[in-house]
């Protein structure tokens, strides 16, 4: 980020000769740009860490939030650059920079393009250098709130009013919890207010602000509202199946739910889950778990489930020895009991790629493990299958170093080349990809596992394809602006959408049921007194569980910031879809007849509330407004 210093020594020669301004280091945010005159955006990147481990992708959205350009970076390209023109117009472009980036991002445009950066609220957003300043706005009568966090480079924001000059200084202490931050409220007043922001300390930096708009500016003059025109989103729908949608479903708990549960289970209506199996534990008392995968079952209806063998406390690293055979014979033995209802898929190791040292380890261990499962055909006629490598994610590498050589899908790929024969599904866990702007790389890394295990005759994965695990984040790297807001559920629907967008899907876990410490990455919630509630996310899956049918069909979308599926089971047509920007879009849907038979439009926004709204059918086309950071949901007969 250049430096405000800077700037201002270049005085008259900037404007003069219309020098560059830039920004450095981006590493997750989005920087709006406003040209009044023709201009190109010019990024660079570096790499930051394991960048020869990830691809990465960067978005150019126009005021009216269409795609005008989409990089993908190739794991290969640790160094690159990309230039787009900008035009002059009333509304903003949106380079977007999604994190969690492995790459520094630096921006050049003209100086005279009005530039606001909107940074990443918790999670670091960029890296600067001592003193580094920006300017921010605070409009008259709110109650504005400058955050921070450290994260081991700047230690103090100083902000310092541009009119009378008075300051306020916020210290960023190291927290024990990923989530907790430092904030200072600042002065209320009737009046605009422009303040001068100074970051203290070199390194990642994360500042946000609350109660105002989130945008910073290099020169105070750019501090502008900005200006979002409406979207027009343009959908045909094809008669075409490609494929079924995926059973939906949730991480739990290998304990016995509390009745006080059993209505929030029922409102998410899952019909997958993951399970964690402790070797330690079950070869000790081999029924441990009985009970509760029973209930599961047959009080839950879940009939799909993935479980992955592990030691207590989620202990990834296994090994093939006496307690983890004894361990797996348990897990054997409770599938045999649950009577050969439903598919059982087991996972010899936990994220693998993340938690072993080497490939060969892990082969080793799912060698002996292939061979126990294989040995007894029982256990195939009780609906047990062999899932692997359930990988730190596929396309791009583990949070760990040596990354480039731990990929998921490189590991799966060697698997499959040597031991295609042991294996029913290919399995992983996605995380980090927080951006909604990002969330179609959900829709390519199926894709992806696809071709790794291949189509048969009916266009359709010849291995079952499970990403049963996924979340906003990994671990307890979390924000309560993710994980408690509504956010989060503009985010699980777009996933769904784009994961299932092909057909290709058989299974979709969320990670994880109930918030546990220090992991309030639940759908739920448990309160004080024992009750359960939904979480926004929760709310969000109730909302998607209602419309959810067993189908995919073809279904053209035009636009960028709208995710829609369309979804058949008989004559009955759903369209599932999220408008994940806070612009307006207009609706315009082509290929079902008009008028509609038992047709019914239903929103679910910010309120947690699905209400129905009137809609336009008339000479072939559907029309309808969608409003910003809607779910929304279509309901007909095709008959």
């Amino acid at each position: 980020m250049k430096r405000l210093a800077l700037l201002l020594g270049l005085g008259m020669t900037l404007h003069a000769f219309a020098a560059p301004m830039q920004w450095g280091e981006i590493r997750d945010g989005s920087l709006y740009l406003r040209a009044d005159r023709p201009d190109t955006v010019t990024v660079r990147w570096v790499p930051a860490w394991q960048a020869d481990a990830n691809e990465e992708h960067i978005y150019l959205l126009d005021g009216q939030g269409r795609l005008q350009g989409e990089r993908s970076i190739k794991a290969s390209e640790t160094h690159g650059s990309q230039r787009w023109p900008l035009v002059p117009g009333a509304a903003s472009y949106r380079l977007e920079i999604p994190g969690y980036s492995f790459r520094s991002y630096r921006v050049e445009h003209d100086d005279k393009t009005v530039a606001l950066f909107s940074p990443a609220k918790v999670h670091f957003s960029v890296e600067t250098r001592n003193g580094d300043e920006l300017f921010f706005k605070v409009a008259p009568g709110e109650h504005a709130v400058l955050n921070g966090k450290y994260h081991g480079g700047v230690n103090a924001l100083q902000a310092q009013r541009v009119d009378d000059g008075q300051q306020l200084s916020l210290a960023l202490k190291p927290h024990r919890a990923y989530w907790q931050f430092d904030q200072v409220a600042l002065p209320v007043s009737d009046r605009e207010q422009t303040w001068r922001l100074r970051l203290l300390g070199s390194g990642k930096a994360a500042f946000w602000l609350d109660g105002t708009a989130n945008l910073f500016a290099q020169n105070p003059e750019h501090l502008q509202p900005l200006h979002e025109e409406p979207g027009q989103t343009r959908l045909t729908l094809h008669t075409k199946v490609l494929g079924r949608t995926p059973d939906l479903g949730i991480a739990l708990p290998n304990l016995m739910p509390p009745a006080t549960s059993h209505a929030a289970l029922d409102a998410l209506k899952p019909s997958a889950a993951s399970y964690y199996s402790y070797v330690d534990v079950t070869s000790k008392n081999a029924r441990f778990e009985d009970p509760v995968r029973k209930l599961y079952q047959t009080r839950f209806g879940i009939r799909q489930d993935i479980t992955l063998l592990a030691g207590t406390g989620r202990r990834a690293d296994l090994r093939a020895d006496v307690q983890s055979s004894n361990g797996l014979e348990a897990w054997l033995a409770s599938t045999r009991a649950l009577g050969g209802q439903g598919t059982h898929y087991i996972g010899f190791a936990d994220e693998p790629n993340l938690n072993y040292s080497s490939y060969e380890d892990y082969r080793a261990i799912f060698a002996s493990m292939a061979r126990q499962v294989r040995s007894d055909p029982a256990n195939a006629k009780a609906g047990v299958r062999i899932a692997m490598p359930a990988s730190s994610r596929l396309v791009n590498g583990p949070f760990t170093r040596n990354a480039a050589g731990k990929r998921g899908i490189d590991w799966a790929r060697q698997l499959l080349n040597e031991s295609a024969d042991q294996v029913d599904a290919l399995a992983w866990h996605e995380w980090m990809v927080r951006d909604l702007l990002a969330t179609r790389v959900y829709r390519d890394s199926v894709r992806r596992a696809a071709e790794l295990v291949g189509l048969d005759s009916q266009g359709q994965p010849r291995k079952a394809l499970l990403l049963d695990q996924t979340n906003l984040s990994s671990g307890s790297s979390l924000s309560p602006y993710d994980q408690e807001t509504h956010y989060a559920a503009l985010w699980w629907a777009s996933v769904v959408i784009n994961a299932s967008q092909d057909g290709l899907l058989t299974m979709l876990n969320w990670f994880q049921a109930a918030d546990e410490p220090p992991y309030a990455k639940g759908m739920v919630r448990i309160l004080d007194n024992g009750r359960v509630e939904l979480k926004p996310v929760g709310l969000a899956q109730q909302f998607i569980a209602r419309h959810w049918l067993p189908h995919v069909l073809q279904l053209d979308n035009d636009a960028f910031e709208v995710d829609v599926l369309a979804m058949a089971s008989g004559e009955q047509r759903t369209l599932l879809g999220v408008n994940k920007g806070t612009r307006l879009q207009r609706v315009d849907l082509s290929g079902a007849q008009c008028p509609l038979n038992q047709g019914a439009l239903r929103f679910f926004g910010a309120d947690n509330r699905s209400r129905d709204v009137p809609f336009a059918c008339e000479n072939g086309r559907l029309r309808f407004q969608l409003p910003g950071q809607t779910l929304f949901a279509l309901d007909w007969s095709a008959s």
